[in-house]
């Protein structure tokens, strides 16, 4: 099986929509309160590239042997770096391998002391999650949506944030 890592860009729109739209993708994601329309499309894929100029960094799109299985990576959210996955449930299975590498990127190449991930309450399947190491931290509110954040150390940075 071959993953490569894409700009949103370079995905067709009607993709993404589809996944977007896709009802258990849905289930996960409360910000998305209406269907998810190509006006939408053009409108998150946008936002996403200004945060790979602004930042340096933003969400992939995955691609599986050609197909297109999602997308995510890292986000710049309220000055911490955020992962997001969103995959299509067909490649669920994916997210673990996926997540990996994003933590290898993050921690290695960027640096970063840590990254957060923000679930919504209604997400209380949370031990794989816990069994990674994240810390669940506190509730916040996005977009007037209520999420709990969690958070993964960087190893290299442990001292740092104990002290």
């Amino acid at each position: 099986m071959h993953i490569a890592y894409k700009r949103l860009p370079e995905i067709e729109n009607s993709q993404l929509i589809a996944l977007m739209n896709h009802p258990l993708v849905r289930r996960q994601m409360p910000l998305l309160k209406e269907n998810f329309t190509e006006e939408h499309c053009k409108a998150f894929i946008t936002a996403k590239e200004q945060l790979w100029q602004e930042h340096g960094y933003g969400p992939w799109a995955f691609v599986v042997d050609g197909t297109f299985a999602g997308w995510g990576g890292l986000q710049p959210e309220n000055g911490e770096a955020d992962l997001a996955l969103v995959l299509h449930p067909d490649y669920w299975g994916l997210g673990k391998s996926l997540y990996k590498g994003i933590i290898k990127k993050a921690f290695g190449e960027m640096g970063l002391p840590s990254v957060t991930v923000l679930f919504p309450p209604t997400r209380t399947r949370v031990q794989g999650l816990l069994r990674l190491g994240f810390v669940r931290e506190r509730e916040l509110h996005v977009g007037n949506e209520r999420f709990i954040r969690y958070r993964l150390w960087n190893p290299n940075a442990v001292e740092s944030h104990k002290s």
